[in-house]
């Protein structure tokens, strides 16, 4: 249901450079967030949880990990329904404030050791928190650059967005490496470990200051004008979107296996499971994806011209054949053979990461966009990402085999091959397109609207 609402919102633009920045931003804050608690778990988690022996304590903070992307599709909803009512730009601003103010405190928190066991509910709440206001960051990022730039270029400027994944990992990694080299081990378990969360402090000043001087996305603009925003957006999406909801869940499910196994959890693989120093794997990690960061807008300018799908399926598909040989290659006892192995598995990333975000996004019309985004790519999250490294811990501890997360990497790429296996066309992008959804699929979709090929 809509309904006509009158708009006093400015006729200015935030031209694509501005918008591409704005999502760039936050997205390095959200990923630089998680990436730091994904890879300081081994040194968090017998601070937190000492009493268990070191795999049980490991699998704990990973499980407080999981629970930070469970709260997501909450967050998604009641902030991508005010999205959506009341447009992007000041939800925007409360998720970079939020996530923000609940990473620092993680920081600041007392161990078990100081305050016994409200320490890990403490960290327990910070998580909740972060969750919380993740949920409306990623989605609503990509929703604003969607709305903000021209036919033809989505693409590129929607690459800076998943390239801010690669950036956030990389700083975090870059944070941590610096800190565990300029300290002992046991000053890191002291103190050290604090000083990556803290660092997250004056990103925030500088996400707030660029995200201040952004207008509301043209499309909502142009949807405002017209005197007709969705109400109901929750209800609306799944009334007539269902079948988009299905394709997000299905590729997101595959893209962030990609991310949470393939390169987060492979950190730890290596320095918990493998026995290299953490500070060499830190620096790997680094150089690693903030040279993998470069390659996102190239991919995203490629995919203006042939389309998003073939990108998408190469992407996939090196996952696929990729995951078992190089972890393999891993277990070698040989840093610089595993290294290697790790920078090869991580090709596919920047294929899968530069091309989801748009694709999402031209799914869902306007009226609902944020909430459609919201409900399905953190739902996807929960699975594919929350679940990943916990699992993958798991599958180690009770098999013996150190290869078991290959089969979580191969599976989530078969997923969302064959997902993307049913649809008859990925268009490049446009607004036509996306108002019809731009991914027509053989799947039933009895209350979809139109699913046209472009």
């Amino acid at each position: 249901m809509t309904t006509k609402i009158q708009d006093g919102t400015s006729s200015s633009r935030s031209g694509p450079v501005r918008s591409g920045m704005a999502a760039l931003i936050g997205t390095t804050i959200e990923f630089y967030e998680f990436g730091i608690y994904g890879l300081l778990a081994p040194t968090i988690a017998p601070l937190f949880f000492p009493d268990a022996d070191p795999t049980a304590a490991l699998l704990a903070t990973f499980l407080l990990f999981a629970i930070a992307f469970a709260i997501r599709p909450i967050g998604g909803i009641v902030l991508g329904r005010i999205g959506d009512a009341t447009g992007r730009k000041n939800v925007l601003m409360a998720t970079i404030v939020g996530m923000g103010i609940a990473t620092a405190a993680i920081g600041l928190l007392p161990t078990y050791v100081q305050i016994g066991v409200l320490a890990p509910v403490l960290l327990l709440v910070c998580r909740l928190v972060q969750g919380f206001f993740t949920g409306g960051e990623q989605v609503g990022a990509s929703t604003y650059v969607t709305e903000s730039v021209q036919d033809g270029k989505r693409g590129f400027y929607g690459a800076f967005m998943p390239t801010g994944v690669a950036l956030g990992l990389g700083s975090a990694s870059l944070v941590t490496g610096i800190t565990s080299s300029l300290t002992t081990d046991a000053q890191m378990s002291d103190w050290g470990w604090r000083v990556p969360f803290l660092v997250s402090v004056p990103l925030i000043v500088v996400a707030i200051l660029i995200r201040r001087h952004i207008t509301e996305s043209e499309e909502y603009l142009e949807l405002a004008a017209s005197g007709h925003r969705e109400t109901s957006p929750v209800r609306e999406t799944f009334r007539s979107h269902r079948g988009a909801l299905a394709r997000v869940v299905l590729i997101g499910y595959g893209q962030n296996v990609g991310y949470w196994v393939g390169i987060t959890f492979m950190s730890t693989f290596l320095i918990k499971f493998q026995g290299y120093s953490q500070s060499s794997v830190l620096w790997l990690v680094t150089f690693t994806t903030l040279g993998l960061a470069i390659c996102m807008p190239l991919w995203g300018l490629l995919s203006d011209r042939i389309g998003r799908k073939p990108i998408l399926l190469g992407g996939f598909l090196g996952y696929a054949i990729l995951s078992f040989p190089m972890m393999s290659l891993m277990t070698r006892e040989n840093f610089a053979l595993a290294a290697t192995a790790f920078v090869v598995l991580a090709l596919p990333f920047p294929m899968v990461q530069s091309m989801c975000y748009s694709i999402y996004t031209e799914q869902f019309p306007a009226p609902v966009r944020y909430t459609g985004m919201a409900i399905s790519y953190n739902f996807a999250t929960i699975i594919g990402a929350g679940l990943s490294p916990y699992l993958a811990t798991l599958l180690i501890s009770s098999t013996g085999w150190d290869l078991a997360p290959s089969m979580l990497l191969t599976a989530g790429a078969v997923v969302s091959l064959v997902t993307l296996g049913v649809f008859t066309a990925v268009s490049p992008g446009t607004r036509k397109a996306e108002a019809s959804n731009s991914l027509p699929t053989a799947l039933p979709e009895s209350a979809d609207a139109t699913t046209r090929q472009d």
